[in-house]
């Protein structure tokens, strides 16, 4: 379930930032390119989860 909405959240927020920076340089959005590069980073973050330390040990 956690990736579902990983993969949501960073659809969401993917095309919102390149509509935003597209819109600052004049140029015209393109959906596909944000959702490539939602899902890229939805794996990136994914294997990052996976790969740090749950808790931290105190000293």
């Amino acid at each position: 379930m956690r990736y579902i909405w990983t993969l949501i959240w960073s659809l969401l927020l993917s095309n919102m930032i390149f509509y935003v920076l597209v819109s600052m340089q004049g140029g015209t959005f393109d959906f596909v390119k944000a959702c490539i590069f939602g899902v890229v980073f939805t794996v990136i973050i994914s294997i990052l989860g996976e790969l740090l330390p749950a808790k931290s040990e105190e000293i």
